[in-house]
């Protein structure tokens, strides 16, 4: 369960850094329709009533200041509770459809990872094309007429159902739409998916999933009460604001997906781990006595052992470490991913160029065979192209 735990967290922090925005451009008009909705007329009745006994009052005589300002004055809070109740209860709806959509799909997804799961490049040009995509919904919410047709539209079933919703008051309505925007992802979204792909099973895939969507929430709330409050001029500036957000998201998503797919890095390179000699740590120190296995592997990251074989140690927490290492071309190389209380997208461990996808153990290591290498650099990132670094495989200088 802790891995599940973490991946939650994990699906919340993206959530209410990046997923927000990206989620209002694409989904925003399904809120807007879902929860702007006219209220039923009140009834002819109560209100003539309420003409009738003013007409009475009225007859006997005008209440007095005193007693007409404490009506206003218990009147007044009672109301505005009620109106923020009718304003929040259809966005709530929407968003309790919706975390329950995305925690099936993510349980979905979980359980038949392995069969669903592509290679690390097809999910770099997923990411790539879901950040040229969001920029084309950005410049649509920017008016730009001429993207206006390369834009995905909802289904018209949609649109027909958001017109009869706007004739009703019931909070199922919202409730429908709110599961059904699964169908309409952002950028964002898609690589939450592809971490709940990953996960390996239903309860982490649903985790990864349900957290993203609570990350989301307060950005999708505040909306959902602002569309439900505003009027449409104030939608259309919010609507360019949202705009903006969302291009700093396609960059930010474009960029990821480069460095998912190995062809570029954008980290600044530290001081890379070279290659030692056996059994000796880069101190200078030895580690063949009792006991050396268990510290060689933080203290040599670069390593040959006494078979001639070379091992990199790249030790997983949170993030990589280290980023940078230089071998030796040439020799049989076996890299060890050494989880330490591991977590977050780091697990989902990727090398593109070889089509190596591994999720690693929370705390343990698991090995991936890089064969005999040429020299070159040889790139590797998390799943989601948040976390990179590279071996770089140098031969013997003349």
């Amino acid at each position: 369960m802790p891995s599940s735990i973490t991946l939650l967290i994990t699906g919340v922090s993206t959530g209410l850094l990046t997923g927000g925005a990206s989620c209002a451009a694409v989904q925003g008009g399904l809120l807007a329709g879902a929860v702007t909705r006219r209220a039923p007329s009140p009834a002819p009745g109560p209100a003539v009533a309420k003409s009738s006994k003013s007409s009475k009052s009225s007859a006997k005589g005008p209440p007095s200041a005193h007693s007409s300002g404490a009506a206003a004055r218990r009147g007044a809070p009672a109301a505005s509770l009620e109106l923020t109740a009718k304003n929040l209860a259809p966005v709530g709806a929407f968003l309790a459809g919706k975390l329950l959509s995305h925690t099936l799909l993510g349980a979905l997804l979980g359980v038949f990872g392995d069969a669903l799961q592509p290679s690390p490049r097809t999910q770099a040009v997923l990411l790539l094309a879901a950040g040229l995509l969001m920029v084309l919904f950005a410049l649509d919410l920017f008016g730009v007429k001429a993207v206006a047709r390369l834009v995905p539209r909802p289904p018209a079933s949609f649109g027909r159902l958001l017109r009869r919703s706007a004739k009703t008051d019931s909070v199922a309505t919202p409730a429908l739409i709110g599961f059904a925007t699964v169908l309409v992802p952002c950028g964002v979204t898609l690589s939450m998916e592809l971490v709940a792909i990953t996960s390996g099973s239903a309860v982490a895939g649903a985790a990864v999933m349900a957290g993203f969507v609570l990350g989301t929430a307060p950005l999708f709330a505040a909306l959902g009460y602002l569309f439900r409050r505003t009027s449409r001029a104030l939608s259309g500036r919010l609507a360019a604001l949202t705009g903006v957000v969302v291009l700093a998201i396609a960059a930010w998503t474009m960029g990821s997906a480069l460095q998912a797919g190995g062809w570029v890095s954008f980290s600044s390179p530290g001081k890379p781990a070279a290659a030692s000699e056996p059994f000796t740590v880069e101190g200078g120190s030895h580690s063949g006595g009792s006991g050396g296995g268990e510290t060689s592997a933080p203290a040599a990251p670069v390593r040959i052992d006494a078979s001639g074989k070379q091992v990199v140690t790249l030790t997983v927490t949170d993030f990589y470490v280290p980023t940078q290492f230089t071998a030796k071309a040439g020799v049989p190389t076996t890299l060890v991913l050494h989880g330490q209380d591991s977590g977050g997208c780091a697990r989902a461990f990727t090398i593109p160029e070889l089509g190596v996808s591994e999720i690693v153990k929370r705390n343990g290591d698991t090995t991936v065979d890089l064969g005999t290498r040429k020299p070159g650099a040889l790139r590797f990132s998390c799943a989601m192209g948040m976390q990179t670094g590279t071996i770089t495989f140098q031969g013997d200088k003349a």
